[in-house]
């Protein structure tokens, strides 16, 4: 439609060799709050996710398993698409590099690049990070490591296409210098210029043959398309590009890219060279988001120090989630999560102040005014200043959110919150009612109130999707859609006197910080029954209750990656694979008995619901089950038949 405003907006595919961790999901949320405040303001909008499936790192992980990847990363996949559906993601498409909208039209892509002279078949020699799916050459190298992640990597010598990136990179520096908003924030576009571009693009490698696992090459089929060509692709394929009447024309170019900052150099040289090569215009800002750590450092997968965002949203709200993660964290740097942050954070800013501003209003509505909202008369202290802080509010949301700075919105909000608190210690309602002269002044404070509440819902809905509905069906307003919207916003007063309110449930109720921490460490729930104490005679005979049996967990479990500990000759760290629960990571002292690699593939009888220790810094999640002897030597408990990982022992 003419003069529509449209917004497009990016996440990066998600990599599905494991389940996502709050980190990952930072970045959806921060790209959700965006597109649905952009729909909130009147935007046509096209919000993209989705995952990049291919690569060498999959199918070795699927190998070890005994699963096809397809088999894989669907598991993994639907588990990604229950995440966002918690955590009340609003996607308008969700792109799986394993399908053909995408492959057929990465191999013409691949097939343009090699007729128009981009790509060339030549030999290929350098080093290989795995998990990183990218080639680094000696002076890149952090000390024989991947400079990115730090890991092993592997010298890899093989035929492979290359893409002639030179060919392109003044364009690129010239783009990047004329349009500053291009790269963000600044200091993003200052390392990708002077580390990167400024020192000389080496041709990329865009093809391997070491692995089969991918798009192959449409003309050479020993050949599969390498992962950055055919992932950073999604976000024109996923639009329908080179398909008649399809998305393409009215969204392309993004406007927002949303990566984290450590595959920047992939979205801000490598992407836009492929689109200058397809001759299409360049996103208009890809921003580089720093990461959500721990405190002991960065959350990752491959540490297994990840924060599981579907246990936090189930116990505490995805709402809770979102707002921490869109609140906490100044979007561009690094962020730290930890539960004692997130729990004070529920406790200040939504149980105390949010919570506590709409349940005070509205029992005091019900107690005074027997629940309909009363007309306002007279006038008093704080009226113009609650009245020119609301209306003002709305443009100092949008202005922050123009410039992706999500944390400064909330903020922005939070003032008015704040400030509605202090109109009613201002102005003591519970003293206004107790004179028949002061009703008419309390009725202005209530009115007051309730407008300035209906502005921080309406304000509220891209951050807290839940928490407005929540407060619109107190209101009164839950079928107002004209009161919900954000032209309302532009006048003071919407809301007819009369009007029905009724206090609800708790917004957020408020929590025992220590208590969550607590339980959240024992990896326990709300209202767990103690355990059944052992009588005496019990404890002298070390004799157990079928039903204390029937507590303990045992499950079929497969080794999949085993190692040594530093410094311990006892302990190898494992990691073993429960079948649908995922896989867990164990800490046994058998590294006399066993040679780590002797252990991937075997089948063992596992504790599955035994309660998480570090030994020697180290997590163990669980525990396997061994003989041993009197001569002190030792043998796995494994099973008799080839049975699949989770399988129940009874």
């Amino acid at each position: 439609m003419a003069g529509e405003k449209t917004f497009y907006i990016t996440t990066p595919i998600y990599y599905p060799s494991n389940k996502l961790h709050v980190g990952n999901s930072y970045t959806t949320v921060a790209a959700d709050a965006m597109a649905r405040f952009k729909r909130l303001t009147g935007y046509r909008v096209w919000f993209l996710t989705g995952t990049d499936e291919h690569g060498q790192k999959i199918q070795r992980q699927a190998e070890a398993v005994g699963k096809q990847p397809i088999v894989f990363v669907d598991e993994i996949v639907a588990w990604i698409r229950e995440l966002w559906e918690e955590l009340d993601i609003s996607y308008d498409d969700f792109i799986r590099t394993t399908e053909d909208r995408h492959m057929k039209k990465v191999a013409a892509i691949f097939s343009r690049f090699y007729e128009q002279g981009d790509i060339y078949k030549d030999k290929y020699e350098g080093w290989y990070c795995t998990p990183c799916e990218a080639y680094w050459t000696e002076r890149q190298l952090a000390g024989e490591k991947c400079p990115d992640c730090g890991r092993d990597v592997e010298l890899i010598a093989e035929e492979a296409y290359f893409f002639k990136m030179s060919r392109y990179a003044d364009r690129l520096l010239d783009h990047i210098e004329k349009n500053p908003e291009f790269i963000q924030p600044p200091s993003r576009k200052n390392e990708m210029v002077n580390n990167f571009l400024k020192p000389g693009l080496e041709d990329l490698c865009v093809s391997r043959t070491s692995f089969d696992w991918g798009i192959p090459v449409p003309f050479d089929p020993d050949h599969i398309i390498y992962v950055w060509l055919d992932a950073l692709s999604n976000y024109i394929t996923a639009l329908g590009y080179g398909e008649q009447q399809s998305n393409f024309d009215l969204f392309w170019p993004a406007d927002v890219q949303l990566i984290g900052k450590d595959i920047l150099r992939f979205h801000t040289i490598y992407w836009p060279i492929f689109l200058m090569a397809l001759d299409l215009p360049l996103p208009k800002t890809v921003f580089g988001h720093g990461w959500l750590m721990l405190q002991d450092g960065k959350m990752s997968k491959s540490k297994g120090n990840v924060v599981d965002p579907r246990v936090l949203a189930a116990r505490y709200s995805s709402d809770a989630l979102r707002y921490f993660l869109l609140r906490e964290i100044p979007f561009g740097q690094d962020g730290i999560f930890s539960l004692e942050n997130f729990i004070t954070r529920i406790n200040t800013d939504l149980a105390n102040d949010l919570g506590n501003l709409v349940s005070r209003t509205l029992t005091m509505t019900d107690r005074y005014f027997e629940g309909a909202l009363p007309t306002p008369t007279v006038t008093g202290p704080g009226d113009d200043e609650l009245r020119h802080l609301a209306l003002e509010t709305p443009n100092s949301v949008e202005k922050a959110m123009s410039e992706l700075k999500t944390s400064d919105a909330l903020a922005s909000l939070w003032l008015l919150v704040r400030r509605s608190n202090k109109y009613i210690d201002e102005n003591l309602p519970w003293t206004l009612a107790k004179d028949p002269s002061g009703l008419p002044r309390l009725g202005t404070v209530i009115y007051n109130l309730i407008e300035s509440i209906r502005f921080i819902a309406v304000l509220l809905k891209p951050f807290m999707p839940q928490t407005p509905e929540s407060i619109f069906k107190q209101l009164g307003l839950e079928n107002n859609n004209a009161l919900q919207s954000w032209e309302s916003l532009s006048q003071w007063g919407a809301i007819s006197p009369a009007t029905r309110v009724a206090r609800g449930d708790d917004l957020f109720p408020r929590l025992n910080l220590q208590a969550e921490i607590r339980e959240m460490q024992d990896g326990k729930t709300a209202g767990e029954e103690p355990e059944a104490e052992q009588t005496a005679d019990e404890e002298q005979q070390g004799l157990i209750s079928i039903d204390q049996f029937q507590q303990v967990d045992l499950r079929v479990a497969e080794i999949v990656e085993a190692e040594g500990i530093p410094k311990s000759d006892k302990l190898l760290k494992l990691t073993v694979l429960l079948g649908v629960a995922g896989k867990r990571q164990v800490v046994a002292g058998i590294a006399e008995h066993y040679e780590p690699e002797s252990l991937i593939g075997k089948k063992v009888i596992f504790v599955a619901n035994l309660k998480p220790v570090k030994l020697r810094g180290v997590q163990s999640q669980g525990m396997l089950l061994a003989a041993i002897a009197q001569d002190g030597s030792l043998a796995l408990t494994t099973v008799e038949r080839d049975m699949p990982p989770g399988s129940r022992i009874s």
